[in-house]
């Protein structure tokens, strides 16, 4: 896959619209997760993670023949930082949504700890993560298998395991308590290393 990524690349800088469509595509459940994963609750009311998605991917798409990187692992951190930038200008224009200055991170610090958060999930699929680098992106493989869980246990993980909330507001986001949120999260963990085990790290 790592030469088809390459070749499609190469197509996309060259500005072959196929080659960009199906590049990009390949990347709209990593995306998706670190907009969910980043936007603030205060914000999230004005604005949906898939709208985030789309514009990140429009931007891309529109700068592509300006990328100058030819590996996966470029593209990722292009298209992350395409994302921190839109997250970053919907900030500026709902701030004055966001009454507890304090607790706001810098969003590329929090889009950081997020993508690590998505490689350390892939040990869910009782894997060494060094077992998959050379095929993908570890969190772009983790983030494609959790967009086949079901919303409630793709919630539970981006709420304890990416966003690192206490049970007790894992439980109170779900309306659930604190041990029901922890049952559900380790069903959701054994669930997400079964489809990393099935698809023995390949997209």
């Amino acid at each position: 896959m790592e030469s088809s990524i390459a070749d499609l690349i190469r197509g996309a800088r060259a500005g072959e619209g196929v080659a960009i469509d199906r590049l990009l595509g390949l990347y709209r459940n990593y995306l998706r997760l670190l907009a969910r994963a980043s936007l603030d609750v205060d914000l999230r009311v004005r604005g949906d993670p898939s709208d985030a998605v789309q514009e990140a991917l429009l931007r891309a798409y529109q700068g592509i023949r300006e990328f100058r990187g030819t590996t996966e692992a470029e593209l990722v951190a292009w298209l992350k930082r395409i994302m921190a930038n839109h997250l970053a200008d919907h900030r500026r224009r709902h701030g004055a949504q966001v009454r507890d200055h304090a607790r706001e991170r810098p969003l590329d610090a929090t889009l950081d700890r997020s993508s690590l958060a998505l490689r350390r999930l892939l040990g869910a699929g009782g894997e060494s993560p060094s077992a998959f680098a050379h095929r993908r992106e570890q969190e772009v493989l983790v983030a494609d298998a959790l967009a086949e869980l079901g919303d409630d246990a793709r919630e539970v993980i981006v709420l304890r395991s990416l966003q690192e909330l206490e049970w007790a507001d894992v439980g109170r986001r779900m309306a659930r308590s604190p041990d029901a949120a922890r049952v559900l999260w380790a069903r959701a963990l054994r669930r997400l290393g079964k489809i990393l085990r099935e698809r023995g790290g390949e997209p």
